[in-house]
């Protein structure tokens, strides 16, 4: 599911001539953003709710250069949830449809009066069902991922 569509702002480019790796997280939170306005938490919704989501973690993998003026566009899919949590896996493409990065990510549902995490409140539940989902099997071959240098 495109979940974001964006072009690589000029500020985004480093000294190396490409996106700097800092920007290919905004471009990540931009779609978490974006999400959280398609389940009813854009900031009405935040305000009306009391509810809000916090990310927890994240793990950003960097496959290609993106340069200036170039299309992105970033693809949503959910790995796993519970009551309130969310384990989701963004991809980043070029106008090609080639995997420029992929971020996974877990979200953590928030009360706002408390500051504590909650379950997610029933409108929110039933927009989450919505988001393609993918059983643990059959995961992209990027998520699950741990960083380290592999010994032989």
């Amino acid at each position: 599911m495109v979940i974001l569509t964006t072009c690589v702002a000029p500020a985004w480019v480093d000294y190396n001539g490409h996106m700097n790796d800092a920007e290919y997280a905004r471009v990540f939170s931009l779609a978490v953003d974006t999400l959280m306005v398609r389940v009813g938490l854009d900031a009405a919704g935040r305000e009306r709710l009391g509810y809000t989501l916090f990310t927890l973690e994240t793990h950003l993998c960097y496959r290609r250069e993106a340069h200036e003026g170039q299309p992105l566009e970033v693809t949503v899919t959910l790995l796993d949830r519970d009551a309130k949590r969310l384990h989701l896996f963004f991809a980043m493409h070029d106008e090609a449809g080639e995997t420029l990065a992929t971020s996974e990510q877990m979200l953590m549902g928030i009360d706002t009066q408390s500051h504590r995490p909650a379950p997610f409140p029933p409108d929110v539940a039933a927009a989450l069902d919505g988001l393609p989902c993918t059983e643990a099997g059959s995961w992209p071959e990027a998520a699950g991922r741990r960083v380290g240098i592999p010994r032989r």
